[in-house]
Protein backbone atom coordinates (compact mmCIF):
# COMPACT_ATOMS: atom_id res chain seq x y z
CA UNK A 1 0.00 0.00 0.00
CA UNK A 2 1.40 3.33 -0.89
CA UNK A 3 0.98 6.08 1.92
CA UNK A 4 1.59 9.37 0.44
CA UNK A 5 1.40 13.03 2.28
CA UNK A 6 -2.42 13.26 1.35
CA UNK A 7 -2.71 10.43 3.57
CA UNK A 8 -0.88 11.74 6.24
CA UNK A 9 -2.98 15.11 6.33
CA UNK A 10 -6.57 12.81 6.08
CA UNK A 11 -5.10 10.99 9.16
CA UNK A 12 -4.51 14.23 11.44
CA UNK A 13 -7.91 15.98 10.01
CA UNK A 14 -8.99 12.59 11.06
CA UNK A 15 -7.54 12.63 14.55
CA UNK A 16 -8.30 16.03 15.45
CA UNK A 17 -12.00 15.46 14.56
CA UNK A 18 -13.17 11.68 12.79
CA UNK A 19 -17.06 13.30 12.87
CA UNK A 20 -15.94 15.61 10.14
CA UNK A 21 -17.91 14.92 6.42
CA UNK A 22 -16.18 13.64 3.43
CA UNK A 23 -17.22 16.55 1.96
CA UNK A 24 -15.34 18.83 4.40
CA UNK A 25 -12.42 16.76 4.14
CA UNK A 26 -12.60 16.87 0.40
CA UNK A 27 -12.47 20.53 0.79
CA UNK A 28 -9.56 20.21 2.50
CA UNK A 29 -7.28 18.11 1.17
CA UNK A 30 -8.95 19.04 -3.07
CA UNK A 31 -9.68 15.86 -3.61
CA UNK A 32 -13.03 14.43 -4.93
CA UNK A 33 -15.38 13.31 -2.38
CA UNK A 34 -14.98 9.60 -3.71
CA UNK A 35 -11.41 10.28 -3.29
CA UNK A 36 -11.22 10.83 0.59
CA UNK A 37 -13.62 7.89 0.81
CA UNK A 38 -11.51 5.76 -1.11
CA UNK A 39 -8.62 6.68 1.31
CA UNK A 40 -10.55 6.27 4.56
CA UNK A 41 -11.17 2.87 3.36
CA UNK A 42 -8.01 1.66 2.41
CA UNK A 43 -6.67 3.58 6.03
CA UNK A 44 -9.08 1.52 7.39
CA UNK A 45 -8.39 -1.76 5.79
CA UNK A 46 -4.04 -1.24 6.31
CA UNK A 47 -4.45 -0.83 9.60
CA UNK A 48 -3.60 2.99 9.48
CA UNK A 49 -7.41 3.67 11.50
CA UNK A 50 -7.42 1.04 14.78
CA UNK A 51 -11.26 2.81 15.31
CA UNK A 52 -13.28 5.74 16.05
CA UNK A 53 -13.98 6.69 19.61
CA UNK A 54 -15.79 9.24 21.67
CA UNK A 55 -13.43 11.14 24.36
CA UNK A 56 -15.00 11.44 27.68
CA UNK A 57 -15.10 14.26 29.34
CA UNK A 58 -14.10 12.71 33.03
CA UNK A 59 -15.10 15.51 35.34
CA UNK A 60 -18.20 15.38 33.87
CA UNK A 61 -18.65 11.75 34.60
CA UNK A 62 -16.34 12.40 37.99
CA UNK A 63 -13.60 10.89 37.26
CA UNK A 64 -10.90 13.28 37.20
CA UNK A 65 -8.94 12.03 39.83
CA UNK A 66 -5.80 10.21 37.78
CA UNK A 67 -3.39 8.32 39.01
CA UNK A 68 -0.20 6.86 37.87
CA UNK A 69 1.21 3.92 39.44
CA UNK A 70 4.45 1.94 38.96
CA UNK A 71 4.31 -1.77 39.74
CA UNK A 72 7.11 -3.89 40.93
CA UNK A 73 6.68 -7.70 40.11
CA UNK A 74 8.08 -10.35 43.39
CA UNK A 75 9.56 -12.26 40.11
CA UNK A 76 9.71 -12.07 36.06
CA UNK A 77 8.59 -15.56 35.64
CA UNK A 78 6.27 -15.92 32.02
CA UNK A 79 3.00 -17.19 33.99
CA UNK A 80 3.49 -13.78 36.92
CA UNK A 81 4.14 -11.56 34.17
CA UNK A 82 0.82 -13.06 31.65
CA UNK A 83 -1.21 -13.45 35.31
CA UNK A 84 -0.41 -10.31 36.36
CA UNK A 85 -1.28 -8.56 32.97
CA UNK A 86 -4.44 -10.59 32.54
CA UNK A 87 -5.67 -9.24 35.98
CA UNK A 88 -4.83 -5.88 35.00
CA UNK A 89 -6.78 -5.42 31.84
CA UNK A 90 -9.65 -6.66 33.58
CA UNK A 91 -9.32 -3.36 35.76
CA UNK A 92 -12.04 -0.86 34.86
CA UNK A 93 -10.24 1.74 36.90
CA UNK A 94 -7.02 1.22 34.52
CA UNK A 95 -7.13 3.23 31.08
CA UNK A 96 -3.44 2.30 30.42
CA UNK A 97 -1.49 -0.16 31.29
CA UNK A 98 2.38 -0.69 30.23
CA UNK A 99 5.46 -3.29 30.50
CA UNK A 100 7.83 -0.41 31.31
CA UNK A 101 12.17 -0.52 31.58
CA UNK A 102 13.62 0.73 34.66
CA UNK A 103 13.37 0.47 38.33
CA UNK A 104 9.72 -0.82 37.88
CA UNK A 105 8.07 -3.47 35.79
CA UNK A 106 4.66 -1.73 34.93
CA UNK A 107 3.14 1.98 35.09
CA UNK A 108 -0.28 2.09 35.04
CA UNK A 109 -3.13 4.99 34.44
CA UNK A 110 -5.97 4.67 36.86
CA UNK A 111 -8.59 7.17 36.43
CA UNK A 112 -11.60 7.04 39.52
CA UNK A 113 -13.71 9.51 41.26
CA UNK A 114 -11.13 11.06 44.22
CA UNK A 115 -8.59 9.55 47.21
CA UNK A 116 -10.98 7.93 48.69
CA UNK A 117 -11.76 5.39 45.59
CA UNK A 118 -8.59 5.40 44.88
CA UNK A 119 -7.56 4.13 47.76
CA UNK A 120 -10.59 1.48 47.79
CA UNK A 121 -9.47 0.35 44.37
CA UNK A 122 -5.79 0.23 45.83
CA UNK A 123 -6.77 -1.90 48.69
CA UNK A 124 -9.62 -3.61 47.28
CA UNK A 125 -8.20 -4.68 43.73
CA UNK A 126 -4.65 -3.58 42.75
CA UNK A 127 -3.03 -5.07 45.73
CA UNK A 128 -5.38 -8.25 45.72
CA UNK A 129 -3.24 -9.14 42.36
CA UNK A 130 -0.84 -11.86 42.65
CA UNK A 131 3.16 -11.51 42.45
CA UNK A 132 2.94 -7.64 43.35
CA UNK A 133 5.94 -6.54 45.26
CA UNK A 134 5.32 -2.99 45.83
CA UNK A 135 3.65 0.14 44.06
CA UNK A 136 4.38 3.63 43.91
CA UNK A 137 1.93 6.31 43.19
CA UNK A 138 1.48 9.51 41.89
CA UNK A 139 -1.21 11.76 41.45
CA UNK A 140 -1.33 14.31 39.32
CA UNK A 141 -1.62 18.29 40.16
CA UNK A 142 -2.93 19.71 36.98
CA UNK A 143 -2.69 18.40 33.74
CA UNK A 144 -1.05 20.02 31.25
CA UNK A 145 -1.32 18.36 27.73
CA UNK A 146 -3.04 15.26 26.44
CA UNK A 147 -3.68 14.84 22.88
CA UNK A 148 -4.74 11.30 21.38
CA UNK A 149 -3.15 13.03 17.99
CA UNK A 150 0.22 11.42 16.69
CA UNK A 151 1.97 13.89 14.29
CA UNK A 152 2.53 12.24 11.05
Amino acid sequence: MIFDNTDKKLLEYLQTDCKQTNKALSNKLNLSVTAVYERIKKLEKGGFIESYIALVNKEKIERNFVVFCHIKLVQHSQDYVVSFEKQVAELNEVLECYHVSGEYDYLLKVVVKDMVAFRAFLVEKLTNINYIGSTQSMFVINEMKHTTVVKL
